[in-house]
């Protein structure tokens, strides 16, 4: 999985791995400050967070047409630094007032837009060290190694923004408001890192780096002529699956938001016992660690190979198992801890997502793309039927508020559940974000390749604004409304791409 790929993949996953750490670090208190900061509601909250999201996946478009005139390199260069400004912007503790509302506003401003030019960018550099006839076979573990290499730096960033605000307010005495800005600026720091690492190992990807091609390149593909039906019919095709991913990204990215409110108000503050494992980040990373060691006893080419992979499983095993013995008391959950899971479950389960297809394949009973995205959205409402379960006697958002400020015994739910729903919504992410990714590269019309990577792009970016409604729904609402309402989109889209199955696999054909 690691072998026969460009040096300069790893360069830039870890160049892609420190600006997530900064991005996710930075996201993960965020939906919390602006509440907490400013004194905004749920929904208002919700909307500054949504359309900031919505921006930061429609900035690529931006930054792939610059990047088609000025080269790829310069655009990650400079969206690099804008997204800087933005950070440090962030992370300069203003207060609560007018002024502190614009200059955040104009924060978020800068760090989408330099994420735009860094984000799509960076990913077209890495396709296009696939371009070489050596590497061209690698190309789709390539994408899984540097999509891994993002979710690793998510991966630790919801422990680092909450322990970096801890030691902010307990130990160096700021108020809960301005502790949140030390979790910002950590996000400064690791850009200082990416651009580092970027510019050390530029050298094995420098080649990439360039504009559009030009005439008479030798390494430029000849683009497929196809029929105005065909066309039409592919076009249709994606289109009809963008639609459905706008569904699926508003519902998958409420977990920064009315999850995150779920785990703030409705979950158990403490864990103990095993249970209280799961929140160090180093046991998942040891769990991580144990997987792909297992992996390897069973890939490994070599006798060595396979004895190295078996004792790390065993040291792993022995040490998690020495812990799960030694575990005494409880610990504090901070709500944005939370968001380490999913990127945990992404990288402890890409190996076996992979592995699973890749039987399939072996036996030509693999479903094809556009299957793979109606099956994720069916578990996506599975994971949202768990959260509906969870709150089945609990109170209204606004309830239990009045209840906790009028000293009132209300009900926490066990972390257990949103660790669950963590998962499931794990398992709809790997089916539908990568198949979607590929549909596009597959079904697209090759004159129109980049605008249809761009409609994907749109896509997530309508979802993700759409990512609001749950925040407004956050309120004088029985949660289970609140859940059922993303159940039934999934429900609705599954079942839209059923009916239009034949049409969606007739243009991969």
């Amino acid at each position: 999985m690691f072998k026969g790929h460009p040096k300069g993949l790893y360069a830039l996953a870890l160049a892609n791995t420190g600006e997530r750490f900064g991005y996710y670090t930075m996201l993960a208190v965020f939906a919390l400050f602006l509440r907490a900061n400013f004194g905004l509601d749920a929904g208002v909250a919700g909307a500054i967070y949504s359309t900031f999201l919505g921006l930061v996946y429609l900035m690529p478009l931006v930054g792939g047409m610059m990047a088609d005139k000025f080269g790829f390199g310069k655009m990650v260069t400079i969206g690099i630094t804008i997204m800087f400004v933005g950070y440090l912007l962030l992370s300069l503790p203003l207060g609560g007032d007018t002024f502190a509302m614009l200059a955040m506003l104009a924060a978020l401003l800068f760090i989408s837009l330099g994420t735009g030019l860094f984000k799509g960018n960076l990913q077209v550099m890495v396709g296009d060290l696939y371009n070489d006839p050596q590497y061209a076979a690698k190309r789709d573990s390539g994408f899984s190694l540097f999509y891994m290499a993002i979710n690793i730096g998510a991966l630790f960033a919801p422990t680092a923004a909450v322990k970096i605000k801890e030691w902010a307010e307990f130990s160096l005495g700021y108020s809960g408001n301005d502790a949140y800005h030390f979790s910002f600026a950590v996000a400064c720091a690791s850009l200082i890192l990416s651009i580092a690492i970027y510019y050390i190992f530029r050298p094995t990807f420098r080649h990439v780096e360039g504009g559009k091609t030009k005439k008479g390149d030798a390494a430029a593909v000849a683009t497929e002529e196809l029929s105005p039906a065909e066309t039409k019919q592919r076009v249709v095709a994606l289109c009809l699956v963008f639609a459905v991913v706008i569904f699926f990204w508003m519902a998958f990215h409420q977990n920064g938001l009315t999850l995150t409110y779920f785990a703030d108000e409705f979950t158990a503050k403490s864990s103990e016992g095993l249970q209280s494992m799961l929140f160090n980040v180093w046991n998942l990373v040891l769990v991580i660690i144990g997987v792909y060691a297992g992996f390897s006893v069973f890939q490994s080419e070599t006798k060595k190979g396979k004895f190295a992979s078996l004792a790390v499983l065993v040291a792993v095993i022995a040490v998690l198992v020495y812990k799960a013995l030694n575990v005494s008391g409880s610990i504090s959950i901070s709500a944005p801890i939370f968001q380490q899971f999913n990127p945990f479950y992404v990288v402890a389960l890409t190996p076996v997502s992979l592995a699973i297809f890749g039987g399939l394949a072996r036996r030509g009973k693999e479903p094809s793309a556009p299957r793979k995205i109606a099956y994720g959205m069916l578990v996506a409402a599975v994971g949202f039927a768990v959260m509906a379960f969870a709150s089945v006697g609990l109170l209204t958002p606004d309830a239990q508020e009045a209840a906790l400020k009028a000293g009132a015994d209300v009900t926490f739910v066990n972390p257990n559940w949103l660790i669950s729903t963590y998962l499931v919504l794990t398992f709809a992410e790997l089916l539908l974000s990568p198949m979607g990714i590929s549909f596009v590269s597959k079904v697209a019309p090759p004159k129109y390749k980049g605008l249809m990577m761009g409609g994907w792009f749109v896509a997530t970016a309508i979802g993700n604004w759409l990512v609001s409604v749950g925040g407004f729904l956050w309120g004088g609402i029985s949660l289970t409304v609140v859940w059922s309402v993303f159940i039934v989109l999934c429900l609705l889209s599954a079942l839209f791409m059923f009916v239009m199955m034949k049409r969606l696999e007739a243009a991969t054909k």
